[in-house]
C-alpha cells in the first residue's frame, strides 16, 4: 500500500481519521418502524440507553441513596438491577437524543427526539420522519448521540426536535407528510361511494358518534352514504348548498345536515372543528396540501397532533382494507391483440414505403416510433378502463401510495418502446407484459435499459458526494450573522405567459418558483402598488400578483419586474423576456459584492 493509497479515498487518513472521528456517548443500531410513537419520540433499546446514559444513572443512584458510592452504583448498572431501570426512566425524561442517518445530505439528516425505552435491540423511528432521513426499513442503520451540556440539550430541543422540522429547508413545503401505507389507508377511507337509488334509502344520524356506533354494529358500511348533523363544524360552500335549511335546534338555531360517507366522517375527526370538512377522495397530493394548510394555520402542538392522527387513521384503515397484490389483480386488457394488430398493419405500410424508397430511414424510424407510442397509449387506456376502482394495484398507483400508471402498464399492458445501449429508441416495441412473460429477444433488448439505470445511479451518487464535500470545504468560513445583508441582486421570474391568441396564462411552476421567496422590488400595476420590496411570498401572495396582472403597465407594455434567488453571482440587468411577465424577489438573498462586505446572506425566517 503506497503513501498516496494511505491518504486518499474513504478509508484514507483524511476521511477515516481526521474528518470523521468516533465520539463517546453515541451508539448505532438497525432501525425499525415505531407506528405507535408520537412525532417527537424515538424508541431506544433499553440496553443501549443504559450504556449511553450510564454516568447519569450512576449519579442519580447515589443521589437517591440507592448506592453508597459511584463504584457500587457502577456495579448495580452492570448487573442491571431492577432499580436501575426505574432510574433510567427518570434520567431520559426531558433529555433529547440526536438521531443521524448517513449520508447526511441536508440538515434534516440529524434530528432530535425524546427517547422512549423499548425492548429488543433495534431503534424505532416515527414513520413520518423517514422522508427527511431518506430512511427505509430494509436494514438501514442509524446513529444515536447524547447531547451532554444544558446548552446542547436546549439547542436540540428548540432547534432540532422533529416537530420543529416539519418544513423542508429546500422548498418550504411540509416534508413530514403521510406516504405509502398511510396514503393508501386514507384513500381507501375516503373513496368515492356508490350512491343509493333514492334519498329515502340514505340513513340519517344525529351525530358522528351515532354513525360510528352504527358502523361498529354493522348497520352501515365504511363507504355507505349517510346524512349526519354536524354542529360547530366548518363546512365548504358546496356542502352547505346541498341542504341550505339544515335542521332546527330547540333554541331556534339551525344545525347543518351533511351528506357524506362514514369513512369521510372518520377522516375529518383527524382535524380540529375549525378546519373545513373534506368530502372527496384524497390522493397523496391532496393530503400534502391539507398538511401544508394546517402548518400555516395552527400552532406546532396542534400540527403534531394532526400528523399523528393522520398516521394512525392511515395505518389502521390500510390494515382493515386488507389491500394485497395477487396475480389475479393484474388484468390484461381484452382488446390488446386488436389494438396491436391495427398498429402492426400501419407499421407494415411504413416499412413498405421505405423499401420502395418513398421515405428515408430517419423518416421511417420516426413514423414507427409515433405509431408504437400511440399503440402503447391505447393499450394503457384500455387497461385503466378495465380496472375497477377497488382494484388493489390501481388503488396503489392512483392514490400515490406506490408506483405509477407507467409501471402498471408494463405489468398488465405492454412494455412498449425501449432504448439500445447507444441511447437510441429501438423502433420495434416489446409487445408482451410482465404478466404474460417476455420472449428471449424481448428480454434481451430490455436488459440494456436496466443495466444502464444501475450504472448511472452509482456514478451519479459518487459525483454528487464529491461535489458536496467540495462545497462544504469552500463554505466552512461563511457564517450567517444577519437576517438581511442588503443585496440588490435579483433574478426575474415569469408570473404569466402570453398565449398565441393574445391572452395570458399563469406560469404553471409558480408554486415552486415564487413560493417562499422575498420580493426584491416594489411591484406596481398602473401606478398602484401591489406588493412591496421585502414582502415574503406565500401561496396567497403569489396568487395576488397573478390576479393583479403585474405584467401590464399603464401603456399596456410588459413591466419588467425582477426577482432574486440565493445562487451565487446571479445578478440580472432587469430586461424583460419576450412573451413572459416577471416579478422580482429573492430567496435568502445573494452573495455580497466584495469580500470586505458582510459575509452574511439574508435568510428565510
Amino acid at each position: 500500500k503506497s503513501l498516496s493509497d494511505m491518504l486518499k479515498g474513504k478509508q484514507g487518513r483524511f476521511r477515516q481519521n481526521l474528518l470523521g472521528k468516533r465520539v463517546d456517548y453515541s451508539g448505532r443500531s438497525v432501525i425499525v418502524v415505531g407506528p405507535e410513537l408520537r412525532l417527537h419520540q424515538c424508541g431506544l433499546p433499553k440496553q443501549m440507553a443504559l450504556e449511553l446514559f450510564k454516568p447519569f444513572v450512576m449519579k442519580r443512584l447515589v443521589d437517591q441513596a440507592l448506592a453508597q458510592n459511584i463504584k457500587s452504583a457502577k456495579r448495580m448498572v452492570e448487573r442491571a438491577r431492577p432499580q436501575v431501570w426505574d432510574v433510567l426512566e427518570e434520567v431520559i425524561k426531558e433529555h433529547p437524543v440526536l438521531l443521524n442517518r448517513a449520508p447526511t445530505l441536508h440538515r434534516l439528516g440529524i434530528q432530535a427526539f425524546e427517547p422512549v425505552l423499548v425492548e429488543g435491540k433495534a431503534i424505532q423511528i416515527h414513520p413520518l420522519v423517514c422522508t427527511a432521513f431518506n430512511a427505509d426499513f430494509d436494514g438501514d442503520q442509524m446513529a444515536v448521540h447524547v447531547p451532554l451540556s444544558a446548552e446542547a440539550q436546549a439547542e436540540a430541543r428548540v432547534l432540532m426536535l422533529s416537530t420543529n422540522n416539519i418544513l423542508s429547508p429546500a422548498h418550504g413545503r411540509p416534508i413530514a407528510v403521510p406516504t405509502q401505507d398511510m396514503v393508501l389507508g386514507i384513500y381507501y377511507l375516503t373513496i368515492e361511494p356508490d350512491r343509493p337509488e333514492s334519498d329515502e334509502d340514505i340513513p340519517r344520524f344525529g351525530s358522528v358518534n351515532e354513525a360510528l356506533m352504527a358502523l361498529d354494529h354493522r348497520l352501515v358500511r365504511l363507504h355507505d352514504v349517510v346524512k349526519v348533523r354536524l354542529p360547530g363544524k366548518a363546512l365548504p360552500e358546496e356542502m352547505r348548498s346541498r341542504d341550505p335549511q339544515g335542521e332546527a335546534e330547540a333554541n331556534g338555531d339551525r344545525v347543518p345536515v351533511v351528506e357524506t360517507t362514514v369513512g369521510r366522517l372518520i377522516f375529518n375527526q383527524c382535524f380540529p372543528d375549525s378546519e373545513e370538512f373534506v368530502d372527496r377522495p384524497l390522493l397523496k397530493s391532496d393530503v400534502g396540501r391539507l398538511v401544508d394548510a394546517c402548518v400555516h394555520r395552527y400552532d406546532r402542538a396542534q400540527v403534531e397532533q394532526i400528523l399523528d392522527n393522520l398516521k394512525n387513521v392511515g395505518f389502521h384503515y390500510a390494515t382493515r382494507a386488507g389491500v394485497t397484490l395477487g396475480i389475479e389483480d393484474v388484468t390484461t386488457p381484452s382488446d390488446k391483440a386488436t389494438i396491436l394488430d391495427r398498429h402492426e398493419k400501419e407499421a407494415s405500410k411504413i416499412e413498405a414505403q421505405y423499401r420502395k424508397g418513398i421515405i428515408t430511414d430517419d423518416e421511417r424510424r420516426q413514423e414507427l416510433i409515433t405509431i408504437w407510442t400511440q399503440a402503447t397509449d391505447e393499450v394503457k387506456d384500455a387497461m385503466e378502463a378495465q380496472f375497477g376502482k377497488t382494484n388493489p394495484i390501481y388503488m396503489m398507483a392512483n392514490s400515490g401510495a406506490r408506483g405509477n400508471i407507467m409501471q402498471i402498464r408494463q405489468i398488465a399492458g405492454m412494455r412498449g418502446l425501449v432504448a439500445n445501449p447507444k441511447g437510441e429508441i429501438i423502433p420495434r416495441p416489446i409487445k408482451s407484459n410482465f404478466r404474460e412473460g417476455l420472449s428471449v429477444l424481448e428480454y434481451f433488448i430490455s436488459t440494456h435499459g436496466a443495466r444502464k439505470g444501475l450504472a448511472d445511479t452509482a456514478l451519479r451518487t459518487a459525483d454528487s458526494g464529491y461535489l458536496t464535500r467540495r462545497l462544504v470545504d469552500v463554505s466552512q468560513e461563511l457564517i450567517v450573522r444577519e437576517e438581511d445583508c442588503g443585496t440588490d441582486r435579483s433574478l426575474p421570474v415569469p408570473v404569466t405567459y402570453e398565449t398565441p391568441q393574445g391572452g395570458r396564462v399563469e406560469n404553471q411552476h409558480l408554486d415552486t418558483s415564487l413560493y417562499g421567496r422575498v420580493l426584491a422590488e416594489d411591484v406596481k400595476v398602473e401606478r398602484k402598488k401591489i406588493a412591496s420590496r421585502g414582502d415574503f411570498l406565500d401561496d396567497a401572495g403569489a396568487q395576488r400578483l397573478v390576479e393583479a396582472g403585474v405584467d401590464r403597465s399603464a401603456s399596456g407594455r410588459r413591466r419588467p419586474a425582477r426577482r432574486s434567488t440565493a445562487s451565487a453571482g446571479s445578478a440580472t440587468d432587469g430586461r424583460s423576456r419576450r412573451g413572459g411577465s416577471w416579478t422580482s424577489a429573492s430567496r435568502w438573498g445573494s452573495w455580497p459584492r466584495s469580500r470586505s462586505a458582510s459575509r452574511a446572506r439574508s435568510s428565510r425566517c
